[in-house]
Parts: structure tokens; sequence; C-alpha cells
């Protein structure tokens, strides 16, 4: 860990994937609150995440990270579920198309499977945990939509360039990092741990 401790709740981020690091921080920008990550504890390897659900895997990591870290943790799990699929690829999105497997294999796979069907439906869900001293916390997100015929979109990672939410003409990797933020699974899931914590420890901006 750094030397220097930022000003402000200091909690661990149980995960080492930048994109969300930048999102969750765009989302808690006022608040009292520094999140520090696996690459700030130099030999901190992750865990396998080896659960069958988004809650057993985001416990997972909430308890490894606590454990060795000793600060308060907020974890997540979360990935796509495909109606047509029967909610696949869901804890596999990540490695949907293999191990090891970039967004645009995930992609490509998740396209492939998509054809012919005409059932579209979809959603972003994630599952965050809140781990310290006084227990263990559940808050969970959702973002509905549809899945789109091919990518479109630079921005954004995962199957952002072919998830198109509920009421959008666009796909979430067209939109701006703002326009994400504010309607995201994740950035759902967050607000009502933003709740908890106002409400808990008396947080205010």
């Amino acid at each position: 860990m750094s030397s220097s401790m930022n000003a402000g709740w200091q909690v661990m981020l149980g995960s080492s994937n930048p994109h969300k690091r930048a999102e969750l921080e765009a989302l808690l920008a006022g608040w009292p609150v520094h999140l520090w990550t696996p690459k700030d504890f130099p030999g901190l390897e992750p865990p396998d995440e080896t659960g069958t659900t988004f809650l057993e895997n985001a416990l997972l990591k909430a308890r490894y990270y606590h454990s060795r870290t000793g600060l308060p943790t907020l974890s997540e799990d979360s990935g796509l579920e495909v109606e047509a699929l029967e909610g696949e690829p869901g804890v596999r999105s990540a490695r949907f198309a293999g191990q090891g497997a970039s967004d645009a294999d995930n992609v490509a796979r998740l396209l492939s499977l998509m054809k012919g069907k005409s059932n579209r439906r979809a959603r972003f869900r994630t599952v965050m945990v809140y781990k310290d001293a006084g227990g263990e916390y559940v808050f969970e997100g959702a973002l509905q939509g549809q899945i789109a015929a091919q990518p479109a979109g630079t921005e954004g990672f995962g199957y952002d360039p072919v998830f198109v939410p509920e009421g959008w003409n666009s796909t979430l990797a067209q939109a701006s990092q703002e326009a994400k933020n504010a309607v995201s699974h994740r950035a759902c899931a967050l607000r009502r741990w933003i709740v908890f914590m106002q409400e808990r420890e008396g947080w205010k901006k």
C-alpha cells in the first residue's frame, strides 16, 4: 500500500479491472471515500472465482480482500444475462469464448449464438458486497435492454458495443461515460451502497 493515506473513508475495491475502478471513482466523486485496489498491494494476487452465481463470487472476493488488507471491502460480480440463451453468459461473461478471451472474442461468440433469434432481450446484472467489521451487506443493480445485431461504438468495455438499453437507440459503447453511469447496473448497485453509508455512517458530500 502507498505510504500516504488519502483523506476520506478507506475502502478496498475487490477488483483489478481498470474500467470498473474508473466507473466507480467517477460515481463516487464528491463522496468521502478513497478506493484502494489490489495493485496498491504488491504481491496480492486475485482469488479464484469459483462461485456459480454473482453473489457467491462477490462474497468470495469481499472476504478474500478484507482478510488480506484489513480494509472495509467493496466487491462485485456482474455480467450479461441473455433471455434467449437461458441466462448465459452470466457468471461466465468475461470468459464466454474461453479462458483469456478478449472482449471482441466474447462479443463474437455471443452474436454467433444469437443468429436467427427473434428474442433479443437481455440485461446486465451486478451483485455488490460490502464487508467490514460489522458484517456483510449486499446491493444489486440491473440494466434491461436488447442485444444489437452487430457491434457499434468504441466507448465502454465488455459487451457494451452490442447492448442497447431500454429506451435507447444506440449501444452503451456509443454513449459518453456520463450517460452510461446514469443508467448502468453497477451505478444502480453503488447508489444503493451510498445510501446505506449515508444512513449508517453519516456520509455527506
